[in-house]
């Protein structure tokens, strides 16, 4: 029975219950008298109790909590983590699978077009060397012809000779005129000595004899392969209505065939090296002298140039993420940040030189730099807000990670390195640890030896690196396996950069023009 709405009269202390109630302890919800306040104080010391006068007691009862609503809230918790993490990473995770399905089709479908178009040239070479080996015996039956028929021209003049030699001798023989006789004269012994023997070489021809597993070794093989388990895995992702919304980008597919769309003519006289996007209008670039340019893509006209502040050549350049230029110089071993036309000295280093340089999508400034001493050295260093953050140096045998490169990182926080010295590139992962090593694709387009320069990624995780040698850029994904090269008359391809449209720029060497290429539908 309620006390509060019971019809007693008095009401006890429930400790002693002799008592009449004076205080009321709101957290216990216990009655008590005045000599029992002590004694419930002590009797649990883990509560804060709350002793009041009975009549200022709360009026609202505190009840236990319903566990109920407990069970619902945890499931409203597992129902928002379900619809909002869970399920868009399958969703990711999915389209990821089916992109690479696609790619998948499409690398076998190139694999047996190689296959074929191999199998075609070699019956013209064969073609070719039957016709050449059918000349050559031609050639050779001619020349021994030419050879047996002027011996037998020699032959039948002496045969001639020997029949009028005959002739002249019947006459003789049957004349009465001892005078003739005694004039004739007889020249039978040079026929007794008869001409060399010509005997002719005859050729041969030696098969080469054909067997399955030799002929499969000369005329190329198919390595065997079966899919493999990237040991980082995928990471969660998030909806639109989460923090965390843009990490998942929507599939996008190649192009069957990628398209020039526009071509930019830096005019440096000497040489452009690297190209970066300050947006889907402006681009900035770096050439053969002290000068950086800034361009406009659609008219491709100059709009600002920079000096560096050295007067010498920069190593290299990138946008910041607030859309500060930022540039390496070797000269001075300095990074530079550019704003409002106004350049700031931000790291300068000692025993090291800056090489290459990007900025993250985070902030961080990635920075490629070499050592002063021999033999070289070269590392990675991460700088937040232009502090040193990261080293990266040595894979986990204690072996240099790198010799020289240009630097980018890839959405899933890669660090991605284009290594020209060691003819690779280098990709670890946020923690630094070596994730894999690309060192391009057989065959290449010029058949040259794979020499990355630029580098950069887009939206989906892609790696582009500009093939040097073999003019074209080679497009592999996030786990280090080739996609396609992009070529479109491309001469000497040094730097790359990508809009937030996913659209490519290439900075040509030689010619000194940047080329717009999309690539992606």
């Amino acid at each position: 029975m309620d006390p509060r709405t019971s019809a007693q009269d008095v009401m006890r202390c429930d400790l002693c219950e002799t008592a009449v109630v004076q205080m009321h302890c709101d957290s216990c919800l216990v009655n008590l008298c005045k000599a029992c306040v002590g004694e419930h104080m002590v009797s649990d010391q883990s509560k804060k109790h709350e002793v009041v006068q009975f009549k200022l007691r709360k009026s609202t009862l505190l009840f236990p909590v319903c566990k109920i609503h407990d069970k619902k809230e945890d499931i409203i918790k597992e129902k928002n983590e379900l619809n909002e993490t869970i399920y868009p990473t399958y969703q990711y995770i999915a389209f990821d699978v089916q992109n690479r399905m696609s790619q998948l089709e499409k690398k076998y479908g190139d694999l047996s077009t190689a296959i074929t178009k191999h199998g075609e040239d070699w019956h013209r070479e064969i073609d070719e060397l039957v016709q050449k080996l059918k000349a050559e015996v031609e050639k050779m039956k001619n020349t021994q012809l030419q050879t047996l028929q002027k011996h037998l021209d020699e032959i039948n003049k002496i045969i001639s000779d020997i029949k009028d030699e005959i002739d002249s001798l019947d006459v003789a023989v049957k004349s009465n005129d001892m005078s003739k006789i005694f004039k004739s004269t007889f020249s039978v012994e040079r026929y007794r000595n008869l001409p060399q023997k010509v005997l002719p070489s005859l050729p041969t021809f030696t098969p080469c004899k054909i067997k399955g597993q030799h002929l499969s070794k000369i005329f190329g093989t198919v390595s065997s392969s079966s899919p493999t388990s990237d040991k980082y895995g995928y990471s969660m992702k998030t909806t639109k209505n989460s923090p965390e919304a843009g990490s998942s980008p929507p599939v996008k597919q190649l192009l069957d065939e990628p398209e020039a769309v526009t071509t930019i003519d830096t005019m440096y006289r000497y040489y452009l090296y690297n190209v970066s996007c300050l947006s889907n209008e402006e681009i900035w670039t770096r050439g053969g002298d002290s000068t950086m340019k800034l361009y406009s893509i659609n008219q491709g006209s100059l709009l600002k140039s920079i000096r560096t502040k050295s007067g010498y050549i920069p190593s290299d350049i990138a946008v910041t993420k607030s859309g500060d230029l930022v540039y390496t110089d070797i000269s001075d071993r300095t990074v530079n940040i550019v704003k409002n036309e106004k350049i700031e000295v931000v790291i300068r280093l000692q025993n090291w030189k800056p090489s290459g340089v990007c900025s993250t999508p985070s902030g961080d400034v990635l920075v490629i730099m070499y050592s002063d001493d021999y033999p070289y050295q070269t590392k990675v260093v991460r700088y937040s807000g232009f502090t040193e953050k990261q080293i990266i140096q040595f894979h986990d045998k204690g072996q240099p990670l790198y010799s020289s490169g240009t630097i980018a990182e890839n959405r899933n926080l890669d660090i991605c390195v284009s290594d020209w010295k060691a003819n690779t590139v280098v990709v670890v992962n946020q923690a630094g640890k070596l994730r894999f090593r690309y060192t391009g694709h057989t065959p290449g387009l010029k058949n040259e030896i794979f020499s990355p320069r630029g580098i950069t990624t887009n939206s989906q995780s892609h790696i582009l690196t500009a093939d040097h040698n073999n003019d074209c850029v080679h497009i592999i994904d996030q786990d280090g396996q080739f996609l396609r090269y992009i070529n479109c008359g491309l001469s000497r391809p040094w730097g790359l950069c990508i809009d937030t449209n996913d659209n490519l720029f290439v900075a040509q060497w030689k010619t000194t023009k940047v080329m717009k290429i999309t690539f992606l539908q």
